[in-house]
């Protein structure tokens, strides 16, 4: 691609309040992730002399996210055309590219942005071009009307249109790039002469050809990738669509997906070589794993670090700080948080180890519980190699385990252990002959007596 100046700007001034939320639009995570977040992502990838962020006025949350980026506040939500204007000033002196594209649309591929950029060079020099696409039902959606050699005469919304215009069925995806050196001349010529009463910035496109300017349009052959954000209906369409890409990219990078639809990814998850995932698993932000790696069924993992050759679940829980070594067994109703179990641990159900380090070799029984919060603070466990913890133990923390240590059934331990001793901490068994025989001969006595009474 021939080198050219590129700006790029990004309109995430919309509230979103179809939404009916105190959280602003752009930031509505999609796949773990605030929407906006992926579109920086992707421009990020191009070499670009500045990259401006437009937002609504007294939402710090948003400035907040997209710092370093540069942001200019539209004053009033009058439209695109005057989200646009927001930045002119910023703009007015640039003589390379201006790219612009929404914050609500995390599905846009970098392929689709090269795209525009490239037919913005082309010889013939347009002064817009205009990303197009056809869904299968055009709805509201703008019209891009086509002039008699197929160059984009305007770009008709929806509200404006004829019945004529309705019926085409090729739609304005309001993503945009433009010659920098004309952009501020074709603002300036924005007016809010509609029905609507805002600065429509597809009115761009017809002021243009009135300057007999050529304008050209580029059409994206998925739909799905320009699909706008504006309700929580079509936030849960396009996690959707997401998830079905995060899944096909991780089968293509030779994970095994037992059922890929019922596994749900963050867009930061990591995953090693020969890894199985089993149905119904739910990766949280953070979560990464080695080669040799399964997964079973109903697992959910947030924030952990898994080593090669662990087996997780199923019905585990991973929380956030787990790190997990290699070999390591983690079984079925087994919960973890910021613990560090080492190699060969296994813990095979129904316990919890929270703020912990687990040494290699180490046997969790079934009901093992680290009591590591004491109401106000929460206090660490610490358990050497080779430790057998029996079954139903509670372990008070703070407290230490001492190497090859052997801990009986049922106690419930509150100080430290010394290497290669056994803890004990229970009540004595007592046995009474014969009691359970009197109990039930005494217990069914009184019951003839009641019922004669009756």
């Amino acid at each position: 691609m021939k080198k050219v100046k590129t700006a790029f700007v990004v309109l995430a001034a919309g509230l979103g309040t179809r939404m009916k939320s105190n959280l602003p639009k752009v930031l509505h995570p999609v796949a773990g992730r605030p929407m906006i977040g992926y579109i920086l992502d992707r421009l990020k990838k191009f070499e670009s002399q500045q990259t401006l962020v437009i937002v609504p006025p007294d939402v710090p949350n948003i400035v907040d996210y997209v710092t370093p980026m540069k942001t200019v506040e539209q004053t009033a939500p009058l439209g695109t055309g005057h989200a646009l204007l927001a930045a002119r000033d910023n703009l007015k002196d640039f003589d390379g590219d201006v790219l612009v594209v929404f914050g609500d649309t995390p599905l846009l591929t970098k392929k689709t942005i090269e795209s525009l950029l490239t037919a913005r060079r082309q010889r013939i020099d347009p002064a817009v071009v205009v990303l197009g696409f056809r869904p299968s039902n055009p709805g509201e959606y703008g019209r891009l009307v086509l002039d008699s050699e197929g160059e984009l005469e305007k770009v008709v919304e929806f509200s404006e249109a004829s019945d004529a215009q309705k019926e085409i069925k090729l739609c304005n995806a309001g993503i945009m790039a433009f010659d920098g050196k004309r952009l501020v001349s074709l603002l300036d010529a924005l007016n809010n002469d509609n029905s609507k009463e805002e600065y429509f910035l597809t009115d761009i496109v017809g002021i243009a050809r009135q300057k007999r300017w050529i304008c050209s349009y580029v059409k994206t052959e998925n739909p799905k990738e320009v699909m706008g954000i504006n309700t929580l209906r079509e936030l849960a369409e396009v996690e959707a669509e997401m998830q079905h890409r995060l899944r096909m990219k991780a089968m293509d990078d030779g994970v095994s997906l037992i059922d890929p639809d019922t596994v749900w990814f963050s867009y930061d998850t990591k995953i090693g070589k020969n890894v199985t995932i089993g149905q119904n698993v739910v990766f949280g932000f953070g979560v990464t794993i080695g080669d040799n790696v399964e997964i079973k069924a109903f697992s959910h993992l947030e924030g952990a670090v898994i080593a090669d050759r662990a087996i997780i679940g199923p019905f585990a829980r991973l929380r956030p700080g787990t790190v997990i070594g290699k070999e390591v067994r983690v079984g079925n109703f087994v919960e973890i948080k910021a613990a560090r179990l080492e190699a060969g641990v296994k813990a095979s159900h129904l316990s919890y180890i929270g703020d912990s380090r687990v040494g290699a070799g180490t046997n969790i029984g079934a009901g093992v519980v680290t009591c590591n919060y004491d109401g106000f603070n929460k206090h660490v466990t610490e358990i050497g190699a080779d430790v057998f913890i029996g079954t139903n133990t509670a372990l008070i923390a703070p407290v230490k385990i001492g190497k090859g240590a052997f801990i009986g059934a049922g106690s419930v331990i509150t100080k430290d252990v010394v290497e290669n001793s056994l803890a004990v901490s229970r009540a004595p068994q007592k046995e009474n002959a014969g009691w359970a025989l009197k109990y039930r001969m005494r217990k069914s006595e009184k019951t003839k007596k009641t019922q004669k009474k009756a």
